[in-house]
């Protein structure tokens, strides 16, 4: 780290001389940057993936309308160039884009009739659930009641994107989120057909592998699991 800010001191004083003047430059202007400089672009895997996938899957699925839940706001943001979106939040996003539009919701209490929506997503959110993180109220139960909320408005035949972190072992890093082992969430929507599984291994060298085997997720402590479901 000393040697980074080193570094960082010496070059601001070497740009300094071959600065043409062009913008101003100051040193209590500066605004350090000392860990970028990388062999390889870093990003996070979860999000970068999840969305990604979640984004492939709407352009298969081809909704006239799609509803998220609380999902990483990029992705509506990205999908609602193609598909108009409606983005419920328990802390609405000041967003304004041409085919989103967002909305206060609560996954406890969603504001859709039941089996009503056709294209619904819920994407790494369900873990935060009851544990106070966002100021909701504390309840143990909270991700359940959550899932059941999901499963009541979804329309026959519609579709769920649904996303969590999954590990080889069920539990709470509180009051971050919970982690889920895929036979756990399987166990939660048995009313609902599977449609694809994928996962979003902890190896930097892998992708989104779709129906992983059983050899990997064992290896898995904070993954990502990417569930398709449709009911």
């Amino acid at each position: 780290m000393f040697r980074n800010w080193f570094l960082y001191l010496f070059n601001f004083y070497r740009f300094n001389k071959l600065n043409n003047h062009r913008f101003s430059l100051k040193w209590s202007d500066r605004y350090p940057c000392i860990k970028d400089a990388t062999a390889n672009t870093n990003f996070d895997r979860h999000y970068v993936y999840h969305t990604a996938w979640a984004i492939r899957k709407l352009k298969e699925i081809k909704p006239k309308k799609h509803i998220d839940i609380a999902s990483s706001l990029y992705f509506p943001a990205l999908a609602s160039a193609f598909i108009p979106i409606e983005f419920y939040d328990y802390r609405p996003a000041k967003i304004e884009l041409s085919g989103l539009k967002s909305k206060k919701g609560d996954l406890l209490n969603l504001p859709f009739k039941n089996e009503s929506v056709e294209s619904l997503s819920c994407m790494h959110t369900i873990e935060h659930v009851g544990l106070g993180r966002y100021g909701d109220k504390l309840d143990p139960d909270g991700d359940l009641k959550a899932i059941a909320e999901l499963k009541r408005v979804i329309e026959k035949n519609g579709s769920l994107l649904f996303v969590v972190p999954i590990g080889k072992k069920a539990k709470i890093m509180y009051n971050a989120h919970r982690i889920y082992t895929v036979k756990q969430i399987k166990s939660y929507f048995t009313d609902l057909k599977l449609k694809e599984f994928c996962l979003i291994s902890e190896d930097p060298k892998l992708g989104i592998i779709k129906n992983p085997d059983k050899k990997l997720l064992k290896k898995q402590t904070y993954a990502c699991g990417c569930f398709w479901f449709v009911k």
